[in-house]
């Protein structure tokens, strides 16, 4: 394939896009589960916690207050999901939440090629900027282990913010950062809403990072300029 035709600057997500996160978390859940199960059958124990987290991260309000302090709502929704089976127990729930972290945390990393691909992007002249939602602390503790200032030129990180993605002033923010016009600008992401539509509203392009290569949800509204599978793809003409 060619090599594509690259923009000015990028405005990059950073939990699976550029690392890994909700992509390794299924397995440290399932993990702990089985460390954890206690008296319980693991299996029943992780899919009543699945349900529950799905449940409450499924509302907007709730999720833009519980990313920001991440751990203690983790604590409080693991609890929610033990109630479900008859059990209350903070202790319990405490431990398979700090359980959870650690093996995530120790998992997290690169995705394959994406260290390479921001490497090759900024040998090309591509000014990059980072947009992240969650709290400060977490989120540059991330971005210090990786060494993601070797990259990008700035952080937009919501907890430093006051405000986070989909609020247009995050890719305002963005632009200003890049100092470019929104039609020099793409915006890559594994967020339809967040790093696509959002992004879009201002006339800079969006690129959808479908990193489980699952496809458009059936009941999509957001159609992005462009889907990749892995970061790579954006060196490469499709």
């Amino acid at each position: 394939m060619p090599e594509a035709t690259l923009p000015a600057g990028m405005l990059l997500d950073l939990d699976d896009t550029v690392l890994t996160y909700d992509a390794i978390s299924g397995e440290a859940w399932r993990a702990v589960c089985q460390a954890e199960a206690r008296h319980l059958d693991a299996e029943e124990l992780d899919r009543v916690l699945r349900e529950t987290r799905c449940w409450y991260w499924s509302d907007p309000e709730r999720h833009r207050q519980g990313r920001l302090n991440l751990d203690a709502t983790r604590v409080e929704v693991t609890l929610m999901g033990l109630r479900r089976l008859g059990i209350d127990d903070r202790t319990w729930a405490e431990r398979l939440a700090h359980g959870f972290a650690a093996r995530r945390d120790t998992a997290i990393g690169f995705f394959p090629g994406a260290e390479e691909t921001l490497r090759e992007l900024v040998n090309r002249g591509v000014a990059l900027v980072l947009m992240t939602n969650g709290a400060a602390a977490p989120q540059r503790a991330k971005i210090e282990r990786f060494r993601l200032d070797r990259f990008f030129g700035a952080f937009l990180v919501e907890g430093e913010l006051g405000f986070g993605k989909p609020d247009p002033r995050v890719y305002e923010a963005g632009l200003r950062q890049l100092g470019l016009p929104p039609n020099a600008v793409w915006a890559v992401g594994d967020n339809l809403e967040w790093d696509v539509a959002g992004p879009q509203r201002l006339g800079i392009r969006g690129i959808w990072h479908d990193y489980r290569q699952r496809g458009l949800p059936p009941d999509h509204t957001v159609v992005p300029d462009r889907i990749i599978t892995s970061l790579a793809d954006l060196l490469w003409t499709p």
